[in-house]
């Protein structure tokens, strides 16, 4: 591939993150990342591929929602506050995995800067204006700039510790059901240049990695400040394939070569499919909870089957990178 591919958006990226883009590059159209999301201190989801396949992912995503700074605790649900507490800590599992040398990818779920109830990261539970929010100097702004300083103070300490972070902010913008896609594409994109400018040149976060999620063009910042594109999906229960039509819609997004992954993913994908279709996904990451822990979605047996795939790349195969 071309080297313009895995050339950082960010000119002062650090090397970890050159070399985690130029080995993405490489083994595109030959082998795929194995990634698993895991939102809890327990990770059970980990434990579980380990103890079924005998092997571990390459990448674990972590989520970062109880890390919110404006949780709203005493107007909330059992459904949330679980949530939210089950998720304490989790960095300190991310700080573990950094030590092993894995790939790490981050979600963040967040809860509404602004008022907002229960799971405020969902439009309908939050009034917080995304389109004000991108207004320099309005109240809803400052609360915007505010958490995104929290959130860059928790990254900070992997910037100075070079570990890499395929950082996905705004997942699925190309909806209204977060409360960061209910204006629509311009204050998406607005919202993602604000973040970019503010990591990349107030807070110097050079590890991060940035990964698009969305196959809308509309919604897309722009080649100069993206990394990878990624793109989210929940395919038919027990069906495996390439995603070839979910891969064909995502590229459509820019005209520039990009590195690709699924960024979520229920059923999980047939790696030797992609190979042999000559489908361009670097890598997934299989969503928590029942995707995983249960056989609702892919069972035990085909789990097993992709981990010992020779196109399926796990943490035994996995370089070091930083």
């Amino acid at each position: 591939m071309s080297d313009k591919i895995y050339k950082p958006s960010d000119p002062n990226a650090q090397q970890c993150v050159k070399n985690v883009l130029k080995y993405l590059s490489d083994i595109t159209y030959e082998k795929m990342i194995t990634g698993q999301h895991t939102q809890t201190m327990a990770m059970e989801e980990f434990f579980q591929i380990k103890k079924i396949t005998g092997r571990e992912p390459a990448l674990l995503g972590f989520e970062l929602l109880s890390y919110s700074p404006n949780i709203n605790y005493s107007d909330t649900d059992d459904e949330c506050i679980t949530e939210v507490t089950e998720n304490y800590g989790t960095l300190k599992r991310a700080w573990e995995w950094a030590e092993k040398k894995g790939l790490i990818t981050f979600t963040w779920h967040w809860f509404s800067p602004l008022g907002g109830r229960s799971k405020s990261f969902y439009t309908h539970n939050t009034d917080f204006d995304a389109e004000k929010a991108v207004i320099d100097g309005t109240r809803e702004n400052k609360a915007l700039l505010a958490d995104m300083d929290v959130m860059a103070g928790l990254l900070r300490p992997f910037c100075d510790k070079g570990v890499p972070i395929l950082w996905r902010p705004f997942h699925e913008a190309e909806g209204t059901w977060f409360w960061w896609g209910a204006k629509g594409s311009e204050t998406v994109k607005k919202l993602w240049n604000i973040m970019y400018d503010r990591y990349t040149k107030v807070h110097g976060l050079n590890n991060l990695i940035w990964v698009w999620n969305g196959p809308k063009a509309e919604c897309y910042p722009g080649d100069g400040r993206v990394d990878i594109i990624s793109s989210d999906m929940y395919p038919e229960k027990h069906v495996h394939t390439s995603c070839a039509k979910q891969y064909c819609d995502l590229i459509k997004i820019t005209d520039q070569p990009k590195i690709t992954i699924i960024g979520e993913i229920g059923a999980l994908p047939d790696p030797e499919a992609v190979h042999n279709e000559k489908i361009g996904w670097a890598g997934y990451m299989t969503w928590s909870k029942i995707f995983c822990l249960t056989e609702e979605f892919n069972s035990f047996e085909y789990l097993k089957k992709l981990y010992s795939s020779p196109r399926a790349v796990t943490k035994e195969e996995l370089p070091e990178l930083y």
